[in-house]
């Protein structure tokens, strides 16, 4: 995001929704969501640094949607930031490899993600991958995480790393 996409989200008037906007004696917008649906964001550089100018209560951003990005979108160290995000629809936006959501394993409280129509999702391990490495997710592309699944992905993680989970290590 560069310095001018930032001062021109400043100028701007938000899109009215169906509900008015509520601001603080300061005219920041009080609210717990971002959306940055559909637009041609290919970074997120200086994102934090918008969120103050904008946002009351920026740091405490529980739902972000950044969904349908027309370029893939780095959004790793940004999106860490936000250890209060709760909700993230991360759909349509061109990520390749499921490595690219393991740093989303350091906001503890993540319960929901999207990442449908993106390629990972066609990886045969994409569900598993997430429930092993989100733990606290709950949902998934708007699909509940069920008991069963967490067992498999347990049995699944100990499968692939036998070592770390039997606490032995191999003498040779």
């Amino acid at each position: 995001m560069s310095s001018c996409v930032s001062v021109d989200m400043l100028s701007d008037e938000p899109n009215p929704g169906a509900r008015p906007l509520k601001r603080d004696s300061e005219q920041k917008i009080l609210s717990a969501t971002l959306r940055l649906n559909n637009n041609f964001l290919s970074d997120l550089t200086g994102l934090m640094d918008t969120l103050s100018a904008l946002y009351a209560t920026h740091f405490t951003t529980s739902n972000l949607l950044l969904t349908k990005q027309h370029h893939s979108l780095s959004f790793r160290q940004v999106l860490n930031q936000l250890k209060e995000l709760r909700l993230l629809y991360l759909h349509g936006n061109r990520i390749c490899k499921l490595s690219e959501v393991d740093k989303l394993a350091a906001l503890p409280f993540l319960h929901t993600i999207t990442l449908h129509g993106n390629p990972i999702v066609t990886e045969r391990e994409y569900r598993t991958h997430l429930i092993g490495t989100l733990p606290h997710v709950k949902m998934i592309d708007f699909s509940a995480v069920t008991k069963q699944e967490r067992e498999l992905t347990s049995v699944w993680q100990r499968s692939r790393n036998p070592r770390k989970s039997t606490g032995h290590s191999k003498v040779d």
